[in-house]
Order: structure tokens, then C-alpha cells, then sequence
């Protein structure tokens, strides 16, 4: 008796700490804890080129001219990409000042915020459960962890698509009402918008196919009457058009750049060098979906055959799903629009459209994993917890592999001068695989004793918690990443006025840290299609720049250190003020 009298105030007190578990001050910490996280760490790395560099300098240069219609790089007009998110950043700029967390703002907020509105999507469409679950998903998943964390334009175009995607799905509930449906089909109208301002006709054209899709698979042409064509399509050009029109009016050779050369050639050739075999996105996706790959596939089995066109009569209410509440969609009777389904087809034609192409980089699939994110949450929020245990275990597995080969990280340093900093590297990667396994051992104990929400949230906050080790260790890797160094190194010999010629190169994070542009010498790449415009702005030859350097009474140059043993060995005056790994900075005598 006495035995028992003890167990149950310590029952009772067990309940009540389950019970905070599931009361909003819990969540409302958890989620200023995780924004803590998300935000915390974006001053502190350098800018790594050449994405960061480029997009934060061209940022920067749009602030200091304020011309807000014609983009430049190096103070060469630079039409690769629309101009939403240089608007954004250089309004941080002027703001909050130049800085590395203004730089990279614009992508960390659209992360952050798409995490949330996929939460409010997936709760209205599938439940709480799946709401929060979803959530908890797009937050860790390993690649939109670290793409929302550099200063890309691809979360800001993923932020939109999703918002769009997630609009027109709630448009399109068999519920919604005739006010409902215009409302959410004008809000992903203006997202499309928005999504061509962030990247391009990407934008509009991926969903726009992924429509015609739907509808021919399931034969739902009545959809279309839901669409909004005309105020929609009013609306998205209101949004978009005055830009492309101004900056057309301003540039009349942007239209054929940007429209044919920067669309149609880069998809269906190999001229930007980025070309990789079909099957590239394969394991990049297979990496970039962790924690949750084994889930995925078993979302994904699940996606097409579980929804059902016939109504259900007699419609039960949906419980509140908490531990141990299993609601699935196979529970709600889907009378026409498959929502499920139309992810499905979202995430695979995106997928498979992107493999095709010419052209490929790791964040060009971002755009589905919103989508996936919402598979992966409903399925969650009625799996099974031992079969939850089951896709948890090959994740512990790789968890303790990555912890077992971190510190072999130092075999990728390209020289040995980078091998101290692989080496440093290799802590923080030890540290990010050790976080991983713990959290990933305790989502077992969770999911084991059925504790599927527990266990799913103890996961996601692991996985994001080394994801954010992992970008903040990179920082180690900044001498072979970054001009930012040798930038610190050359400010003190810059005078107003002064010529400084980059040469045989032009290292994208350079300008950014020296507040300045540079004149070009025997290079071009990227910049090509607006040297041609302004030709004055570039020397063409070494030889070129000799005669240019001896006329100066005071000039700086940069240059690969080769280029420097040679010309230094042809007799050219010069005196070194500033060396890194792989560049010499000189002046003129």
C-alpha cells in the first residue's frame, strides 16, 4: 500500500509534464528558441563566393549609385537575374548597414517565414498534427537549412513558389468558398509575381505546367474556372511587368539577354558550365531531404493511392491529433481536387524538369521541398510509431558514420597549406554528426513507446541545431572560400581616385570587402555580355595593363600568384602589400 501511495503523486507529476508538452508556452519558447538558431549565426561566417559575394556586391553597388532599375556587378551591367531581391538587400544596406547578416537577410527571412506559412497551409489541409509536423520538416530538412543561410536568390524564389503553391491548394479545397477561392488564387497570383521578380520565368512557368499536368492526369478541367485567369494574370503583371518594361526602356539589349540567352540557352545547353548528368539530383536530393529520406518514400508510396474522388456522406469531426491521435487523409473524403496528389506531381515534374536540363546546381530543386515537406508532415501525423522507428534507424546509422569519418575531412583540403583548416573543419563536422546522433537515438526512444510528435520534433531540432554547427565550422574554411582576408590586408593602401586592376580573375567576395570596384584585365566569364556593352570598362591583355601600370603615378593590382612570379620576373615595378593562399596584391613603386 505504502508503495502505492508514492507512485501516484509521481504519476500525477509525470502527466503534468507531458501536459506543458502540449500547452502553447512550450511551443511559443520552442519557437523563439528555434529563431534564435535560424537568425543567430549569419554575421558570423564570411561571404564565400561566388554566389554570396556576387549578390551581396551587386546589392551593395545598387545602394551606393542608386540606380535601382539597371543591376550591376562590378559596375557592369549585369542582367543574369531580375532585381527583387537587390531592392531587398540594399534597402537593409542602407538601413542596418553593410554587413554579413544584412547581406544574407533576405534568405533567412524567407526561410524562416516559408517554415511557418507551410505550418498554417498543412494545418488548414490536413490537421494540426500535420501542420506542426510539416513544419518541423521544411525547418530541418539539410539543404533548405543551409540554402535559407547563404545569400542565393533560390529561398527567396522557394519562399514564393511555396507560397503560391500552398495559396492555390487552399483555394482549390473542395470547402472553400467562392470569396475564399478568389482571395487565396489572387495571393498566389501575386507570389507567381514575385517568384519572376526573385529569379526569372521560372517562376510562373513551373507551376503553370504543373497545372496543365494536373488537370489533363486527373481530367479536371473545371479547375480552370477556379483560376482567376484574368484578374489574376491582371494582377501578376501589375506586379511584375514595370520592372522588365523599365529596365527594357533603360537597356534595350536586355530583352534578348535575359529572355532568350539566360532562359532558353541556359536549360537546353551547356554554356554556363554547370553540367551535370541526369541523375545528379538524385543524391541531392537523398542528402538534402535528411532526416526524413526514409519518410519521404514512404510519403511519396503513399501520396497517389490514398486519396479518394468519392464524398463521404456521413463526415465524422476531426479529433485533435496529439500523441497517440492518428489522423490520415484517407479519413476525409476528397470530392474532386486532390491536394496530395498535386504535390506529388509538383515535386516530380520540378525534379525531372531540372534534371533535364543543361544547366545544374544543387538549389534548383529547392522548390520542392515545400511540397515535400507537406507529404512528409500529413504522413507523419497518422504513421505508426514503430514504423516511424524503422525510417528513424538508417539515420542514427548515418549519423554514426559521418561522426566516424569527420575527422577524415582533412583529405579534401586542396593544398597543404588548407590542411589546418579541413582539420579545424573536422571538429565542427564532429560535433554536427554527434548532435545529429543523439537526436536521432532519442527520436527511437520516442517513436519506439509511440511518442510520434515528440519523437519527429526531438529529430527536426537536432538536424537544424547541425545543420546551423555545420555552416558556423565553415567559417574555418573562409582563407580558401573568401577574399575577405587579404581585403583587410589591401584597405590601408587604398587612396580615392586610384586605379586597381584585378587580373586574370575577379574574385567575387573582393569588391564587397574593399567598398570598391576593380578594372578587369584578360578576363571577362560572367561579365562578358556587359563588357561588350561598355568595353572601356576592362583591359583586354596583360599587355594592356603593363602600359597602363607604368603611366600611373599610384595604382593597387591583384593578381594569381603565378601571374605575379612572372611579371615580377619580366621587370615590372611593383611592391607586394598583401598575399593569400592564392593571389598577390601589389602597388605601383
Amino acid at each position: 500500500m505504502s508503495g502505492g501511495t508514492h507512485t501516484q503523486p509521481a504519476f500525477l507529476e509525470f502527466r503534468m509534464t507531458l501536459d506543458f508538452f502540449n500547452r502553447r508556452p512550450f511551443w511559443l519558447l520552442l519557437t523563439l528558441l528555434m529563431a534564435v538558431v535560424w537568425f543567430g549565426n549569419l554575421d558570423y561566417r564570411k561571404l564565400v563566393r561566388p554566389d554570396e559575394g556576387r549578390y551581396a556586391e551587386i546589392a551593395r553597388e545598387m545602394a551606393a549609385s542608386g540606380d535601382w532599375v539597371t543591376p550591376r556587378l562590378n559596375g557592369i551591367k549585369y542582367f543574369e537575374k531580375p532585381a527583387l531581391q537587390y531592392w531587398i538587400t540594399a534597402g537593409a544596406y542602407r538601413l542596418f548597414g553593410e554587413h554579413h547578416w544584412t547581406a544574407r537577410l533576405w534568405s533567412a527571412l524567407t526561410g524562416f517565414i516559408g517554415i511557418f506559412f507551410t505550418y498554417f497551409a498543412a494545418r488548414r489541409l490536413f490537421g494540426r498534427e500535420a501542420g506542426l509536423l510539416a513544419a518541423a520538416v521544411l525547418g530541418s530538412s539539410l539543404l533548405y537549412v543551409l540554402i535559407g543561410h547563404m545569400n542565393s536568390l533560390d529561398m527567396g524564389m522557394t519562399f514564393f513558389m511555396g507560397l503560391a503553391l500552398m495559396s492555390f491548394l487552399l483555394a482549390q479545397q473542395d470547402s472553400a468558398s467562392a470569396r475564399a477561392n478568389r482571395r487565396w488564387m489572387h495571393v498566389a497570383w501575386a507570389a507567381l509575381a514575385f517568384s519572376v521578380l526573385s529569379k526569372g520565368l521560372m517562376g510562373i512557368v513551373l507551376p503553370g505546367a504543373v497545372v496543365v499536368l494536373y488537370t489533363l492526369i486527373e481530367r479536371d478541367f473545371a479547375l480552370w474556372k477556379k483560376l482567376h485567369l484574368v484578374s489574376g494574370s491582371l494582377l501578376f503583371l501589375a506586379i511584375s511587368a514595370p520592372w522588365f518594361i523599365a529596365v527594357s526602356v533603360a537597356n534595350p539589349e536586355f530583352f534578348h539577354f535575359f529572355f532568350i540567352h539566360e532562359h532558353f540557352e541556359r536549360f537546353l545547353t551547356k554554356a554556363h558550365g554547370r553540367y551535370e548528368p541526369w541523375w545528379w539530383f538524385i543524391p541531392v536530393l537523398a542528402a538534402g531531404i535528411l532526416p526524413w529520406l526514409f519518410t519521404l518514400a514512404d510519403s511519396l508510396a503513399r501520396a497517389w493511392k490514398t486519396e479518394t474522388p468519392k464524398p463521404n456522406p456521413h463526415p465524422s469531426p476531426l479529433p485533435r491529433a496529439g500523441e497517440g491521435a492518428k489522423v490520415s487523409l484517407r479519413d476525409v473524403r476528397i470530392n474532386g481536387f486532390k491536394p496530395k496528389r498535386f504535390l506529388l506531381i509538383w515535386a516530380v515534374f520540378i525534379f525531372f524538369f531540372f534534371s533535364l536540363s543543361g544547366s545544374k546546381l544543387a538549389s534548383y530543386i529547392l522548390p520542392i521541398f515545400p511540397a515535400l515537406a507537406l507529404l512528409i508532415g500529413e504522413r507523419l501525423s497518422y504513421i505508426e510509431g514503430r514504423r516511424l522507428f524503422w525510417q528513424i534507424l538508417p539515420v542514427a546509422f548515418l549519423a554514426a558514420a559521418g561522426l566516424l569519418l569527420a575527422p577524415n575531412a582533412v583529405r579534401f583540403a586542396g593544398s597543404e597549406l588548407a590542411r589546418g583548416q579541413y582539420a579545424l573543419y573536422a571538429n565542427w563536422l564532429t560535433a554536427a554528426a554527434a548532435i545529429w546522433l543523439a537526436g536521432a537515438v532519442a527520436a527511437l526512444l520516442l517513436s519506439y513507446h509511440d511518442k510520434v510528435r515528440g519523437a519527429a520534433i526531438v529529430l527536426a531540432c537536432s538536424s537544424l541545431i547541425a545543420a546551423q554547427v555545420l555552416l558556423t565550422g565553415h567559417d574555418s574554411l573562409s582563407a580558401t572560400r573568401s577574399d575577405y582576408a587579404i581585403a583587410q590586408q589591401i584597405k590601408p593602401y587604398l587612396r580615392p581616385g586610384a586605379p586597381f586592376y584585378s587580373l586574370e580573375g575577379y574574385d567575387q567576395t573582393l569588391t564587397f570587402y574593399l567598398k570598391r570596384t576593380v578594372t578587369l584585365v584578360a578576363y571577362q566569364d560572367e561579365m562578358a555580355f556587359g563588357i561588350a556593352q561598355e568595353p572601356h570598362k576592362w583591359l583586354p591583355d596583360i599587355a594592356s595593363f603593363k602600359r597602363a601600370w607604368t603611366r600611373e603615378p599610384y595604382a593597387l593590382a591583384i593578381m594569381p600568384n603565378s601571374t605575379y612570379q612572372q611579371l615580377a620576373s619580366q621587370g615590372l615595378p611593383m611592391q607586394v602589400i598583401a598575399r593569400s593562399l592564392d593571389k598577390t596584391a601589389v602597388t605601383t613603386p
